[in-house]
């Protein structure tokens, strides 16, 4: 179809897309698509409810999940964390551990803290035993 096109000197949607995309990227810089980015982003959310954000997470954890491997999670973990150590402080360590602290406290019972205690006491005593193999 694209050859048909080009003899009759018509270019095909996707030829024209592409040639207006080339164009338009040469012809703006980063702070132009922040903007339309953040115009299409607050339409989008004025849209949409919490259940169409929840739908294309879980399509996109999926998808991303099939495509990418334990290696990568870590990477991106790892800059994730280092990130987020450098633009925030102690404060902010002491209330998200909090938030989390009551909120496990929320869902589990007494039984899942004797179930993780009984493991980091395990895994303690394996290192203390490494350790005093070492030395």
């Amino acid at each position: 179809m694209a050859n048909n096109n080009k003899k009759n000197n018509k270019m095909s949607v996707e030829e024209a897309g592409k040639k207006g995309g080339q164009t338009t990227a040469r012809n703006h810089d980063q702070e132009f698509y922040e903007e339309i980015g953040q115009k299409g982003g607050n339409t989008t959310s004025q849209k949409h409810d919490k259940e169409f954000y929840k739908d294309i997470g879980k399509k996109g954890g999926e998808t991303t999940s099939k495509n990418h491997d334990q290696e990568f999670y870590e990477e991106i973990g790892q800059k994730g964390g280092e990130t987020t150590s450098q633009n925030h402080d102690q404060e902010f360590y002491e209330e998200i551990g909090q938030k989390g602290g009551e909120t496990t406290s929320k869902n589990h019972d007494q039984e899942f803290y004797e179930e993780i205690g009984q493991k980091g006491g395990n895994v303690r005593g394996r290192q203390q035993q490494k350790n005093n193999k070492n030395n």
